[in-house]
């Protein structure tokens, strides 16, 4: 059947089913398909029989393509950024150790690489932030600020005009109850509010997601400026530090900042299923369009849901209130 609201609410249910998960699930997802992606560049290095100086240069090179792709902040093909992130490395992890790391086991290896993209990663973000680099690192956290209020108000603009086409079906819906009407068919009015009530639904689980970045994204920033400051206050002009200071700290660093980057990826998603979710509620503005619903309308008050529930409250309260009805001489309790 062509146009039919119960069929589009059908595919919007299974659109968000196989399209949706909650946050932790997505991250853990997210998370384990990036590592796949990764897993061959760590093979090539973990693999490596390294020996002579050009071999040993090519794998330098390598750990610091790995560094960057893990990382994030930046193109492994941008020669800038991978001067930066060379350096950062080298002083973290001089070529002169390369031996003692292809002594280590594949595991050890592994672990010692993301060990050294964090490390790599917190000092880049230190840079930047005292303006010594940071070259193809976007701010994350002013992306978001705009980003998120933009997300929010979307969603809300969509759920107020969802909710408008309710309160429409719904009085029709009572009219219709009321002066036993046909027209138009109330099978077609119970499927468009129907559909209307799963996409509103759906808006609001995604707003709900919404408001938790929020959060986070707040709660991130909080982190970052105090990891930034117990940097700042242990580094300061000092020449040298001793790594134990500063190393887990760089670390807390690359890690508040893939928190950033988690909501980035979150926030996208949301916006792509709300785009995507709307092509499913076309079919009931095409069989009940304007140009039949406005006269329909004309005279009906139409009522939110709150002024539904405070009515049906009041209502309540009144007959709790009312006194005793006297039939036939019983009181009728």
């Amino acid at each position: 059947m062509n146009n039919s609201p119960s069929l589009d609410t059908i595919k919007m249910q299974v659109y968000f089913d196989m399209n949706y998960t909650n946050r932790n699930e997505f991250l853990e997802e997210h998370k384990r398909v990036l590592e796949s992606r990764l897993q061959p560049v760590m093979r090539e290095i973990t693999d490596s029989r390294a020996r002579t100086r050009e071999e040993l240069e090519a794998l330098y090179r390598k750990i610091v393509s790995c560094v960057l792709l893990r990382s994030g902040l930046g193109s492994p093909t941008d020669i800038s950024v991978v001067r930066e992130a060379t350096a950062a490395l080298q002083s973290v992890f001089p070529q002169t150790e390369l031996g003692t790391f292809m002594s280590l086991t594949k595991r050890d290896k592994e672990r010692q690489l993301r060990e050294l993209t964090q490390i790599v990663t917190g000092i880049r973000l230190f840079n930047k932030e005292c303006g010594k680099g940071g070259e193809g690192i976007d701010n994350l956290p002013s992306i978001l600020n705009e980003a998120i209020p933009s997300a929010t108000m979307n969603i809300e603009n969509e759920l107020n005009s969802t909710r408008l086409y309710i309160s429409r079906y719904t009085a029709l819906i009572e009219r219709q109850n009321a002066e036993s009407l046909e027209d138009p068919s109330p099978d077609v009015l119970r499927q468009a509010v129907i559909n209307c009530r799963q996409h509103e639904a759906f808006l609001k689980v995604l707003l709900n997601d919404v408001v938790v970045a929020t959060d986070q994204v707040n709660a991130l920033e909080r982190d970052l400026r105090s990891v930034l400051i117990q940097l700042q206050n242990t580094i300061q002009s000092k020449t040298a530090v001793p790594t134990n200071q500063v190393y887990p700290k760089f670390i807390s660093l690359a890690k508040i900042w893939t928190g950033f980057q988690d909501e980035m990826v979150l926030l996208s998603v949301i916006s792509n299923i709300q785009a995507n979710l709307e092509p499913f509620t076309k079919s009931h503005k095409e069989v009940l369009p304007d140009t039949i619903l406005q006269p329909l309308l004309t005279g009906l008050i139409l009522r939110t849901d709150e002024e539904r529930i405070a009515e049906t409250s009041g209502l309540s309260e009144r007959v709790e209130h009312a006194p005793p009805l006297q039939e036939s001489g019983v009181l009728v309790p």
